[in-house]
Order: C-alpha cells, then sequence, then structure tokens
C-alpha cells in the first residue's frame, strides 16, 4: 500500500515538473502567427508565404532571436474560407498567444479577422496590395494602396495611348473598391463610361473563353483598348491560357496585372503572355545586392533554386523586420507599445532603398511596372523616381477624398475629416 501511495507521489511530482517545464518553454519564446490559406483557391499564392514567414522567423532566430527569447512560428490553414480566417485569428491569439500575425491576402479575409484583432488588441500585418479605404490601428498595411499601384498603372497606359478600359476582376471587395476608384480616375480624366468595360467573375473562376472573346470585341472599336485586372487566385491561370488561345497579345490589347506576379507565372508556358504587364513594388529581377541576398537566402531555405521571389514575400520582408525594430524600440511585444514604436522605423526593402512606416500604418513604397519575359520573368520598363507614401483614403471618391488617417497622440484617428474637424468613426 506504501509504495502504490509512492509511486503515485512520484508520478504528481513527474507531472507538475512536465507542467512547468513546459511553462518555461513557452516563457522563453515569442510566438509569431502565421495565416495564410495552404489550400483552396487561394493556395496558388499563400503558401510561398507562409514558406517565406518560416524563413524570417529562422533567420531572426540565428541572430539571436528578439529580446533574448527565441522565436516560434504558428502556423494555421484558414483554407481559403473568409470566416473560418476569423476563427483562425482568434485561435492564433487567445490560445496560442502570438505577439503579432502576419497573413491574409484578400481583402475579404483581411474583414473577416479586423474585428477580432481590434477586439483582442492584437497586431496583424498585411502583406498585399488591397484597395484603400481603411485604417485600423491594429493593421499595419505593407502591400500596396491603389496609388501605389493601380493609378500609376493607368497613368503609364495611358502615356501608351490607351483610350478604352476593361477593369476586369474576381467578385469581392478588393477589385470592386479598387475598380470603382479606377472608373471614378478615369472619368476625371475625360475617359467617357462608354469606353470603360466591367466584368466579375467568381473565385475559381475557369472558364474565359466567352469574356475573352467580349474583351477582343470591346478592343475592336477603333481605340486603343487595355486590361486592367484584379483577378484573383488559382483564376489567373485558365485566364492566362485562354489570352494566349485566342491570340490576344500584348501589341493589340495589352494587360496589367494587379495580383499576378513571379509564384503565378510560375505554373503557366508564357511566351505567349510576353509583352503582357504587371505593377507591383518589387519584382525579382531588381538588380541590388540586398535583392540578390534575399533570393539567395530563399533558395537555401526552400532548397530549391526553381523557386521564385515576388512583392508580397518582399512586403512580408518589410513587415516582420519593422515588427522586429518596434520590439527592440519599445522593449516588449505588448501591442499597444509596438503601435506607438512602430511609426517612423524604417527598414531596408529589396530594391535598394528603406521603406518607413508612416502615421496612417502605410508604407512608403517605390512603384514598378514589368513585362512579362519568355522566362516568368518581368522586365522593368517604368518606375517612379522615389518612394511614394501609401493613401488610406482614396482622393477619387466623395466621402473618402476629406478624410485622413494618423494614429499617433493625440490624434489617433483613421479617419479623420479635415473638413469638419471630427473623427468620424470609432478610434
Amino acid at each position: 500500500m506504501k509504495l502504490r501511495q509512492n509511486h503515485r507521489i512520484v508520478l504528481l511530482v513527474l507531472l507538475v515538473s512536465g507542467i512547468l517545464c513546459a511553462s518555461a518553454l513557452a516563457a522563453d519564446t515569442i510566438k509569431v502567427g502565421v495565416l495564410h490559406s495552404l489550400s483552396g483557391t487561394m493556395a496558388i499564392s499563400e503558401t510561398t508565404l507562409k514558406d517565406t514567414m518560416l524563413m524570417l522567423v529562422d533567420e531572426q532566430n540565428k541572430k539571436g532571436g528578439l529580446l533574448g527569447k527565441k522565436l516560434e512560428a504558428v502556423v494555421v490553414d484558414p483554407a481559403s474560407n473568409w470566416p473560418l480566417f476569423a476563427e483562425k485569428a482568434r485561435e492564433l491569439i487567445e490560445k496560442q498567444k502570438v505577439a503579432a500575425v502576419f497573413g491574409c491576402w484578400t481583402s475579404v479575409s483581411r474583414k473577416s479577422v479586423l474585428p477580432v484583432f481590434e477586439e483582442l488588441n492584437s497586431l496583424l500585418f498585411y502583406p498585399v496590395q488591397y484597395e484603400g479605404e481603411e485604417s485600423s490601428k491594429n493593421v499595419f498595411y505593407t502591400g500596396a494602396a491603389p496609388n501605389q499601384q493601380a493609378i500609376p498603372a493607368v497613368d503609364y497606359l495611358m502615356g501608351l495611348g490607351v483610350k478604352r478600359w476593361v477593369l476586369a476582376g474576381t467578385d469581392y471587395v478588393y477589385p470592386r473598391t479598387t475598380n470603382k476608384i479606377l472608373e471614378a480616375y478615369l472619368k476625371s480624366k475625360g475617359v467617357s463610361e462608354k469606353d470603360i468595360m466591367i466584368n466579375y467573375t467568381p473565385f475559381g473562376h475557369s472558364d474565359w473563353q466567352s469574356i475573352v472573346s467580349e474583351i477582343k470585341k470591346f478592343g475592336a472599336a477603333g481605340k486603343k483598348t487595355a486590361v486592367v485586372s484584379t483577378i484573383n487566385g488559382d483564376a489567373n491561370v485558365p485566364f492566362y491560357k485562354e489570352l494566349g488561345n485566342q491570340g490576344v497579345s500584348a501589341d493589340a490589347i495589352p494587360v496589367v496585372a494587379f495580383s499576378v506576379g513571379e509564384e503565378e507565372l510560375s505554373g503557366i508556358d508564357t511566351k505567349p503572355l510576353v509583352g503582357h504587364l504587371a505593377a507591383w513594388n518589387y519584382f525579382m529581377s531588381v538588380d541590388d545586392e540586398i535583392n540578390d541576398s534575399f533570393i539567395a537566402a530563399w533558395h537555401k531555405f526552400i532548397k530549391n533554386d526553381k523557386r521564385v521571389t515576388n512583392d508580397p514575400m518582399e512586403a512580408h520582408y518589410i513587415g516582420f523586420n519593422m515588427w522586429v525594430k518596434a520590439v527592440e524600440k519599445a522593449g516588449t511585444t505588448d501591442a499597444t507599445a509596438v503601435q506607438e514604436a512602430i511609426i517612423g522605423i524604417a527598414v531596408p526593402n529589396l530594391s535598394g532603398g528603406y521603406s518607413a512606416m508612416m502615421p496612417n500604418h502605410h508604407i512608403t513604397k517605390p512603384v514598378l511596372i514589368g513585362e512579362i519575359q519568355a522566362d516568368g520573368q518581368f522586365q522593368t520598363v517604368w518606375q517612379t523616381k522615389g518612394l511614394v507614401v501609401g493613401d488610406e483614403w482614396s482622393d477619387y471618391l466623395d466621402g473618402s477624398k476629406d478624410l485622413i488617417s494618423d494614429w499617433r497622440s493625440p490624434l489617433a484617428c483613421g479617419n479623420f475629416n479635415v473638413k469638419t474637424g471630427k473623427c468620424s468613426g470609432k478610434k
């Protein structure tokens, strides 16, 4: 009887010791959430961003970690399911106790998680171009706003003599809002409504034959025509294949894309697409030592020299390094302290310059337009002379053009109306 009692005591001691050891181990690490779709229609784009975050965490740990602790990446798969993004975000924050989350691609996924981050006062670093019309104290927008991608792309095409415009997008908030901004911008430049064609298709759309035929017909009216594409995810593969099938060349009807980069092109025969365009803030082909080092580190980490890099990867690179610098500056991972510390922090981008976090939680970036090459890379044909500050509220939409965002104290407002002098929404 006494032996059995001693045995129970030993088991209890071992159990308590294990719990204490696990707690001590958890206390010695800083968890970083990775919220990207690894399955479903957006996996073609987002899986690489998960891998990018694993590489960045690994590299930071090799530098000694952060605040004397190792970083631990916690990966979840919201599976291209927009409501599931919110559920997974809550799991990362409440259950996993992550210090910050890096993730989302589509705006509908970001809109899904936004209330969770604001409720729990956690931090989201969002790495993809988006439609603007938003500024949250809990989100840092490291992808492009419309004035850092869409507007410059249209200006470039206008310079080539384009008079008719096809605005083709996936049917959700980013394409619809971006096209609303572009339609207003085009009309402000004297483009008539009959010279603008707008088309939306669902996620994963695969039958593009009739739509591409309509685009060809629209472009046969005697005016130079271009397609501005906000098509997202794996629908781009059959779209570009159908362009090639129907002989829609860049000389006849150029396509400029905002959601197609090197990763999406890696699975397509790009020879029929040579000369079509994309507008981003980074291309893998950028000629700079820091970019060469990043590509080499990526290939070494991923163990595949054929894997490409792309713009959202650079956005994660910038956002992660900004977060690290802000945590070091604040001396803590506390969300409120990091929010205050990160404004004004500048870190290297992959084009040879520095990007800074502005008071509106958007960053400064160069704008590049590239032509698709036969090898699936882009040749830069135009870029801004300097960096462009991300504009959270469009200058071309009523109700937005009078708003600014500034998250510094004492204003701390994401939608301050400069005419009324009031914060027109919640802080």
